[in-house]
């Protein structure tokens, strides 16, 4: 490989990216690659993660501790690198191709000027390299795409893409490892496992395996399906801990939160976490809990709760109507809950998220902590040696959290995309920066989307994938913005016009559907000095 000197941008307070702009993409993939493993082999201190794209490096890190000179010197002093590639692996995957499984055949067949079983064909005679993970877990981006296949992403992406979905986007083929928004076109359905939280590692694929795609009849598809479920449905075994609460109704959405977990981005993770950390941070502080100790997330309506011990609780957040036992209660300071009592939880009031934090924290499900929505039945753990630290709770301030609550339009404060003039016109980003915007009820942890004046791109919205910040405003081909949440596409193609500050993500986080959002366009060093004011800020 030969010497590459890429440029590198600031995204945010605590991102940048390596681009190598003008180098083959195969060539720019790779020293993305060899960079990536060079920063996070060596653990530098700050440094979040090193996600490598189609032709970058994105680049997370706590500028508190590690400054942005700092990783622009790290980089610059390792660009260049050069490693040995692995042996490759192979695998062959098993796909029911067909306008059943794939709603969007017919469509991509017409445009390339062939029958859909033609397509079918030539998508499955195709060996495909693994570029590299990103956008979910275990999902994989397939180079060697056959030209004559190439299609763009969806206008508007889909809310929800079945697991296992075969597609197409730009040049790139793929399979989505789970449920999940996504907008590739999808031509079939892969009988194929591609991520597993308990397995070491998780992710079926790495950069550099060999993949083909075998088509198969319907019969032995469902067979393999089968398979599949049975070997899903074991059960992990769960380490020790206290018996904190039986769910006993789930909520709208309900998951157990706590800090993010960085590190996972080049196999597809997000880093998860609240979406609101200064929220619970609040509600973990009057418990004398570390700020970042995991709890109940809440969004819009509570989940119903049955105590199995006796401890401390504590909520905050958005205000949430709370009943113990059929009587109102209230949680804003330590309340004691017995065994046996139920608890209830209302709709929430002017703001989205409302954290249940509970004496000691609780313990996130899984070997990787991965967001899962609570479900009826389901038993919520207190981890061994959790404690109460009552001096550290006394210490609590009362002080409260950022709140979206409050006047009529929600002000947030955003660093643009120092590559913005490339995807989108210069009107597009007047029109950002001047108009309103409104929450949509499609908003989720994964991305608050937004509905208002569509951004005109400056051709075409798509970009080469890359990693993606919290709080980044990335653009579908739509015009509609969406701010991407903890649990975001890891990777993603569509153009972005810049990032939410640090400091104003809880803001952003606790906006309900209905909100009108207006931006507002800060220097770099602004949003620093506004992140030193924060004292918990993990992003």
């Amino acid at each position: 490989m030969s010497d590459l000197a890429p440029d590198i941008h600031d995204l945010a307070d605590g991102a940048a990216i390596v681009e190598y702009r003008d180098a083959p993409e195969d060539e720019a993939n790779r020293a993305a690659v060899v960079l990536g493993e060079a920063l996070l082999v060596e653990r530098l201190p700050g440094l979040r993660d090193a996600v490598p794209g189609a032709r970058t490096l994105f680049v997370a890190f706590d500028p508190r501790i590690l400054p942005h000179e700092a990783v622009r010197r790290e980089i610059r002093a390792r660009s260049g690198l050069s490693s040995a590639p692995r042996p490759p692996r192979r695998h062959e995957i098993p796909v029911l191709y067909g306008v059943e499984m794939g709603p969007d055949l017919s469509e991509l067949a017409a445009r390339a000027g062939m029958s859909p079983e033609e397509l079918c064909r030539r998508h499955a005679a195709g060996e495909y390299a693994v570029a590299f993970l990103g956008f979910a877990p275990g999902w994989a981006y397939l180079s060697g795409l056959d030209p004559a296949l190439h299609a763009p992403r969806l206008p508007t992406p889909r809310p929800r893409v079945p697991a296992g979905s075969v597609a197409i986007g730009g040049p790139y083929t793929g399979v989505y490892p789970s449920a999940t928004p996504g907008g590739w076109r999808l031509i079939g359905r892969a009988a194929v496992r591609l991520f597993d939280e308990e397995a070491e590692p998780a992710a079926l694929f790495a950069p550099g395996d060999r993949v083909r795609f075998a088509a198969v009849a319907p019969g032995r598809f469902a067979a393999l399906e089968a398979e599949i479920a049975a070997a899903s449905s074991r059960v992990a075994t769960s380490p020790g801990g206290r018996p904190a609460f039986r769910v006993v109704k789930s909520g709208v959405f309900a998951s157990v939160q706590g800090a993010p977990r960085p590190g996972g981005g080049g196999s597809g993770l997000p880093p998860g976490g609240a979406m609101d950390e200064s929220a619970l941070a609040q509600g973990n502080a009057l418990l004398g809990n570390p700020p970042d100790a995991a709890a109940v997330e809440m969004t819009l309506l509570g989940p119903e709760l049955e105590a199995l011990s006796s401890f401390f609780v504590c909520v905050s957040g958005a205000a949430m109507a709370l009943e113990r036992n059929g009587v109102t209660a209230f949680a804003s300071a330590p309340l004691r809950v017995e065994v046996g009592d139920r608890l209830r939880f209302g709709p929430s009031r002017e703001a989205m998220r409302a954290y249940l934090c509970v004496e000691g924290g609780l313990r996130a499900p899984g070997r990787l902590a991965l967001t899962k929505r609570l479900e009826p039945g389901e038993i919520l753990m207190v981890p061994p040696g959790a404690a109460r630290d009552a001096r550290a709770a006394a210490r609590a301030s009362e002080s409260s959290n950022p709140s979206a609550k409050g006047a009529a339009e929600l002000l947030l404060r955003v660093v643009l995309d120092p590559r913005r003039e490339r995807f989108f016109e210069r009107r597009a980003i007047e029109t950002f920066l001047s108009q309103s915007f409104r929450v949509s009820s499609t908003s989720d942890r994964r991305g608050i989307r937004l509905e208002g004046p569509p951004l005109a791109a400056a051709g075409s919205s798509e970009m080469p994938p890359e990693g993606t910040a919290r709080g980044t405003i990335q653009v579908p081909l739509d015009g509609q913005p969406i701010l991407l949440g903890p649990d975001r596409p890891i990777t993603g193609g569509y153009a972005r016009v810049g990032a939410v500050i640090a400091a104003d993500w809880p803001l952003a986080a606790q906006a309900p559907p209905g909100r009108a959002v207006r931006f507002a366009a800060v220097t770099l060093a602004e949003a620093l000095a506004a992140r030193a004011g924060i004292q918990f800020l993990s992003a």
